[in-house]
């Protein structure tokens, strides 16, 4: 059985996985080991530890809390500790405010701010879709799947990335796939919000394949 290394503060990459859980890492500010991007254009993001006694892993977790609602703009925070082409990720959402939106997804292949591909969960439209985002514009690769998120709840969203096929889990459920050959290399992993979404994470964890 491999053995599957974990360091709660930064994410230690072992050949079985990462497991990032934020617990030691500094409040109010953004973790060691991840790095802040934006798509488009908007306020500036603000990704931060918070303390949050719901938290599935006690007790901080990472929280997006910057509101412009430009409905363009979407916040990252890209995981620097893996780079993978085939792989299972996830992270526990909690989607906490938004008028706009309120949303929360996971990042992979990842080459830039501009160029990558996303699962994005949505508390208010209560449906999950995978998408790409190729020179900073965004396009729907499978139909909106109705699925209720929750708000003020946790969820886990997953995906599992195979070659050009990709297949997304809500609390281990699988519920859509997808289907897209625009990014065949390796790339980073991360999580992604939109527009006013505040939107918290906890759990993250990287399985390369």
């Amino acid at each position: 059985m491999k053995t599957l290394t974990v360091l709660f503060a930064f994410g230690l990459t072992a050949s079985s996985g990462s497991v990032v859980n934020f617990d030691t890492c500094p409040l109010g500010k953004t973790p060691p080991g991840w790095t802040v991007a934006m798509t488009d254009h908007g306020a500036a993001p603000q990704w931060q530890i918070l303390k949050d006694q719901s938290a599935p892993t006690q007790p901080y977790v990472l929280a997006q809390t910057s509101h412009d609602s430009n409905v363009s703009r979407f916040p990252l925070a890209i995981f620097d500790g893996v780079n993978v082409r085939n792989s299972d990720v996830s992270v526990r959402i909690k989607p906490v405010g938004g008028q706009e939106d309120r949303a929360g997804g996971v990042v992979w292949r990842y080459r830039d701010a501009n160029n990558y591909y996303l699962v994005r969960a949505n508390a208010l439209q209560k449906n999950v879709a995978i998408y790409k985002v190729e020179n900073g514009q965004i396009h729907q690769l499978s139909a909106l799947v109705p699925h209720d998120i929750p708000s003020n709840a946790w969820s886990i969203l997953k995906v599992s990335v195979r070659g050009n096929r990709f297949q997304v889990y809500v609390n281990h459920r699988r519920i859509l796939q997808g289907q897209d050959n625009t990014f065949a290399g390796s790339g980073k992993v991360g999580l992604w919000t939109v527009a006013d979404s505040v939107t918290y994470f906890d759990d993250f964890r990287v399985y390369p394949k």
